[in-house]
């Protein structure tokens, strides 16, 4: 029988802690751009700190049990599951691949449960053609709602993402993106402040 971790405190600091979770794993990735974009904005804006999990650069194993089961969680794991969890809010950054998300990402999902529960989260979408991965919002949607996380209502799909962000995350058209990245921002922090709010009632 695994050892069992308990999940962490929450805990709402006077600045709020946003998590991007890049999740694409390919060669020659292009999602990654805006992560890089939102991570430099989210920064800038001095209203939130902002980090991110790469899931390329975890390179992680398929796990074949949740990280609470488990009875010697991979130093990589330990860390990552202590980044979603004391993270006030998850931005998740994906393509699209056939109307779903990257196996990777799954993966990342799955071996946590706790870490997720009531925690808002956000999703980011890119695709190469013109409709930004939108399709792929439905099944994020339903991952993360049985997982009881709390999704955030505010998109940030990213049509023809190549020709929309440069490989620095540097954006063709500055303004149009930086207002979306605003409004996706704003959701967030609204979703912060309500969770902390209610941190105290069980519910």
């Amino acid at each position: 029988m695994g050892t069992t971790f308990a999940p962490l405190p929450y805990i709402c600091p006077a600045m709020p802690h946003i998590l991007l979770l890049s999740a694409s794993v390919r060669t020659g990735r292009r999602s990654h751009r805006v992560a890089l974009f939102l991570e430099r904005f989210i920064s800038a804006s001095g209203r939130a700190t902002v980090g991110t999990v790469d899931l390329a650069a975890l390179d992680f194993p398929i796990f074949h049990e949740r990280y609470t089961h488990m009875t010697d969680p991979p130093p990589a794991l330990r860390r990552y599951a202590e980044k979603i969890g004391r993270a006030d809010a998850v931005v998740i950054v994906t393509p699209e691949y056939n109307g779903g998300y990257p196996a990777a990402l799954k993966n990342a999902m799955d071996v946590l449960v706790d870490e997720w529960q009531r925690k808002p989260v956000a999703f980011a979408t890119v695709s190469d053609g013109a409709f930004g991965g939108t399709q792929v919002i439905t099944a994020l949607q339903f991952s993360f709602w049985k997982l009881r996380a709390w999704t955030v209502p505010a998109r940030f799909p990213v049509p023809n993402v190549a020709q929309a962000f440069d490989p620095d995350g540097v954006p063709a058209d500055p303004g149009t993106w930086e207002k979306h990245a605003a409004s996706l921002l704003n959701e967030i922090l609204w979703c912060v402040e309500a969770r902390a709010r209610m941190k105290d009632h069980p519910g």
